[in-house]
């Protein structure tokens, strides 16, 4: 462009600007948002639109954020923004999980184990709390970086002394009708932590363990072996040889077919699918026993029931084990046959429920057996840790002619979910929640199944399958930081004493005084007066010494928050929507579901959205050891919080999500094409007033419809995202619309009318009209995504939309764009449809042209498209569709000299490119006949007129 009519140009002016410097620029806007309180205003704004409650999941207040936080977090504020935008009430009350093991194991690692032990509960749980405070107050500083609106400074916390009654709120109601209830059964036991743990508590690792083959010596002599008596042994197979000091009986498969193999003078019973291959492994020749009847001797499991064994480690005491049956066991491997120890397995404990097998556990809190002699203590391997016992017992047994076989085996085992180290089972006194004894497994799936929205939706099928499969819920923990469970025990019979008015009083207690006085008071201190031992009248009243677990406390987050704080922060039970990572489905997910339906009948929440993990750009688990853990504050001081908001939108966050250097990267670049566009439009709507300029529809060329139309569209394809909860849906619907519609297309075509039409020209304020329709929509419906970028953008609008009185201070307050606020109004129906086919022929066609002027380009034949003559054969119902367009229509939408519609014979569409004999105008650049304007002899004739309107 030369320099002498650079100044007539109507070049984009905006002080929007094309380095966003985020990290320096988005805390002041934080700044800003705090000044303007615009959490509570977005409230006032849509406080009589109807209510969407997200329930926010409380993170545990136990260190930093790290980038999964983040990443689950900013999905909320897209659900919660994008909601607010389009008009819904949203308030939305963060909480964090403050009780809990790994929290007063902070503390025990800070104070170390001996210092800690001396102290008074009660000063263990004041560090407890001071150190969750800590941590509340740091997170809450990161997440408020990223953007996200909450109601910050009135956060639930689960030291809340209202949220701590929530507690026996709902243990009265289940523990009243039925559903809890004090049981000894085998529970996940960490050793280390010294606590029980429930299946949410349990992550799964490998492990090396020993695997043996033993033979146990029959005291009963099976039907039809009577001629072996003193010689029948059964061969049972284990990966816990620790367990041997509890075994009180060995499994079988009830229908099973079970053998005896001949080994020296003696038989030994195996599955008979399992005893050849066994005998392989072994080394033995596979001989069959033959009954007393001279045939082939065997049984099934049921008909071997009842016989007796010695028990391995006691027998020479007199102890015997049982033969029992259950469907569970299994003929893939092994001898068919399994060791039974009830007291460190749950499917052993059900199994030897129905046979009267007693429960035996000699194992300690430590995980060290009782020091004893007889059963039920540690026997020759009293003391040791159970693992350490292994090897020992393996060498025990092989001494005695018992051990067939030992291999060492590698398969997955439960660890802890806080100390990692292997768990065991192991029988204790405990509380537990019933799954079916008041039918809350069924209740539960039927809360599933009929009345809750998943999203994904195999979510449904994930969190149906563990609630048909789980155990009873253990809820009593061996800790010191977290709520007690509301009952009291007889100090002279051990009776348990609950009933409405213990429950009553405790909840008096907690809401006026927090769960820390149920540790500094007597019982007798806020208890009835007429309360007494149901069973002997005694007014020895002690207070329960175990705790909830944290899973209970997180569950009845729904009481303590949707419930108790409904009137002051104007929430409502159930919730809208949970939404968490696909671990919850097992965790609060699942604990909600439970306490929400058996205390109340159904589910706490309608819908549930479930998200996948953070991995690095390999796809491993990020970790502390590995070094690959990524720190969100470092993103967004480094690219800033829009950028990470964007790329959570990128995602398709139902699977595990990668992120690093190069993902952010890839991100960055994508945001400054959102980026550009809107400084492409502010830039070209600096002199435009929507209510003074904008143009009617019938004035509008056509591409300028098409524009108005395919916006419409758009903004169709994202409000579906958004109802979707599919923001990468809205993420590429956008990106791709900017990418291809708007900057390679429109952008392309109506920059010569933006730039060399006269300012207030028809043909630009019909362009204009169109930008500011795009501006409108994409500020608002990308403002829940890049909410920092968006309302800088807001405050970069034309002046004339600036300074209008009424106008919203934030975008985040101007509502949500519909087609029935476009200006002009655009076709609907079947003319908009007709319209759009129609058009959409236009850019078929434009395909085709495109690759022709490129390949002109790189043969040399011309430089620039704008010198183009194109020729244009294709199939008459095409060639009707151009000859529907004007010929300086055409030549503006494929930007070229002139263009030549032809009628082939054939039914492709083809175009040649030929160079036009039309000089270039110095001003537009367009090649076009010169001189038409006899005042500007050296333009065309619309950039002479344009200079005349200009007084040039």
């Amino acid at each position: 462009m030369g320099n002498d009519y650079k100044h007539t140009m109507n070049l984009p002016k905006t002080d929007f600007s094309m380095k966003a410097n985020l990290p320096e620029n988005e805390p002041k806007r934080l700044k800003k948002w705090s000044e303007q309180d615009i959490y509570h205003k977005v409230l006032e704004k849509n406080k009589d639109g109807e209510p969407f409650i997200l329930h926010d999941g409380p993170p545990y207040a136990n260190g930093p954020i790290h980038i999964g936080h983040a990443f689950n977090k900013i999905l909320k504020d897209f659900v919660v923004k994008s909601h607010a935008q389009r008009g819904y009430f949203t308030p939305y009350i963060p909480g964090w999980d403050c009780h809990g093991q790994p929290i007063e194991h902070e503390v025990e690692k800070k104070l170390g184990t001996e210092k800690m032990n001396q102290l008074p509960q009660a000063t263990i749980r004041r560090l407890c709390r001071e150190w969750a405070e800590k941590f509340v107050d740091v997170q809450r500083d990161g997440f408020m970086r990223l953007g996200v609106n909450a109601d910050w400074f009135n956060p639930y916390l689960t030291f809340m002394p209202t949220f701590e009654s929530a507690n026996v709120e709902v243990f009265k109601k289940l523990y009243l009708d039925g559903a809890v209830y004090r049981g000894r059964k085998p529970i996940h036991w960490c050793s280390h932590c010294h606590t029980a743990l429930a299946e949410a508590e349990i992550e799964y690792g490998d492990e090396v363990s020993p695997a043996i083959f033993v033979t146990f010596e029959l005291t009963t002599v099976p039907e039809g072996l009577e001629g072996w008596e003193g010689k029948v042994d059964v061969a049972i197979w284990t990966t816990t040889p620790w367990t041997l000091p509890a075994d009180d009986a060995v499994i079988l498969h009830p229908d099973a077919e079970y053998v005896a193999v001949e080994r020296n003078g003696r038989a030994v019973i195996f599955a008979r699918a399992l005893a050849e291959k066994c005998c392989a492994k072994f080394g033995w020749d596979f001989v069959l026993v033959n009954g007393d009847n001279g045939e082939l001797w065997a049984r099934t499991g049921t008909q071997l029931a009842y016989n007796r064994y010695k028990q391995p480690i006691f027998g020479d005491q007199g102890e015997e084990g049982l033969f029992i049956y259950a469907d569970y066991v299994t003929l893939d491997d092994g001898t068919g046959i399994v060791h039974s120890a009830p007291g460190h397995g749950v499917d052993d404990y059900k199994a030897g429920m129905k046979f009267d097998v007693p429960v035996i556990m000699p194992v300690d809190d430590n995980g060290c057996f009782y020091v004893g002699d007889t059963i039920g203590f540690g026997g020759p391997f009293s003391g040791m840790e159970v693992n350490e016992a292994n090897p020992k017992i393996i060498e025990w047994l092989d001494e005695r002619g018992m051990l067939i076989l030992h291999e060492d085996i590698n398969h997955s085992y439960p660890h802890c979910w806080r100390c990692h180290r292997p768990v065991i089972f192991r029988a204790t006194n405990q509380w537990f929640v019933s799954m079916d004894e008041t039918g809350l497994r069924e209740k539960a799936l039927d809360q599933i199944y009929n009345h809750v929205d998943f999203y994904p939706e195999w979510g449904v099928n994930r969190i149906g399958a563990m609630v048909t499969d789980r155990p009873d819920w253990c809820i009593s923990r061996q800790r010191s930081w977290g709520v007690p469970i509301p009952v009291f025990k007889c100090g002279d019979c051990g009776e348990t004493i609950a009933d409405e008015a213990t429950f009553d009083a405790v909840i008096d207690l907690f809401n006026n005084e927090g769960a820390d006085a149920w540790f500094t008071k007597e019982p007798v201190e806020y208890l009835p007066e007429t309360t007494c031992c149901p069973k002997c009248g005694s007014r020895n009243i002690q207070p329960e010494k175990d705790i909830l677990d944290v899973w209970w406390e997180s569950g009845v987050s729904h009481v303590g928050v949707l419930q108790h704080r409904a009137e002051a922060d104007h929430l409502r039970w159930p919730a809208d929507m949970y939404l968490e990572g696909s671990d919850q489905h097992r965790g609060w997910f699942q604990s909600s579901l439970l306490l929400g339906t058996g205390a109340f009948g159904q589910s706490p929440y309608k819908s549930v959205v479930c998200c996948g993990f953070t991995v690095d750009e390999n796809g491993e688990k990020m970790s502390k050891s590995k070094g690959n853990g990524i720190d969100p504050k470092q993103v967004a001081d480094a690219y800033g919080a829009d950028v990470l908001r964007l790329w959570v939108a990128s995602t398709d966050y139902s699977v595990d999500v990668s992120i690093g250097d190069t993902i952010l990267k890839r991100t960055s670049d994508a945001y400054r094409r959102f980026r550009n566009s809107f400084r492409f439009l502010l830039g070209n709507l600096s002199d435009f007033d929507d209510m003074r300029d904008a143009v009617a529809l019938e004035d509008m060329k056509p591409i300028d419809v098409w524009a108005m139309l395919r916006l419409a569209e758009v903004l169709a394809e994202v409000e579906r995202g958004y109802d979707e909860y599919r923001f990468h849906q809205v993420f590429r619907v956008l990106y791709d619309y900017v990418i291809t519609d708007l900057s390679a297309i429109y952008m392309d075509v109506a920059k010569d009318r933006l730039y060399s039409e006269a300012p207030g020209s028809l043909a630009r304020r019909s362009a204009q009209t169109v930008l500011m329709n795009i501006l409108e929509v994409l500020v608002r419906v990308m403002s829940p995504i890049l909410s920092f970028t968006c309302d800088e953008v807001w405050e970069h609008y034309p002046e004339a939309a600036r300074n209008r009185e009424g106008r919203p201070i934030s975008v985040q307050l101007a509502g949500w764009p519909t087609v029935d606020d476009f200006v002009p109004a655009i076709p609907q129906g079947e003319e908009a449809e007709a319209f759009m086919a129609r058009f959409n022929t236009l850019l078929e066609v434009r395909d085709v042209v495109t690759k022709a002027l490129e390949d002109a380009r790189n043969a040399g034949e011309l430089n620039k498209s704008q010198e183009a003559v194109l020729t244009i054969t294709a199939p008459a119902d095409v060639i009707d569709v151009l000859n529907s367009f004007s010929s300086a229509d055409l030549e503006e939408f494929f930007i070229v000299s002139d263009v030549i519609v032809i009628v082939p014979e054939d039914e492709e569409v083809t175009a040649a490119v030929g160079k036009s004999s039309k000089e270039k105008c110095p001003r537009c650049w367009n090649h076009r006949k010169l001189g038409g304007n006899p005042n500007h002899p050296d333009v065309c004739a619309r950039c002479g007129d344009v200079l005349d309107e200009l007084g040039e």
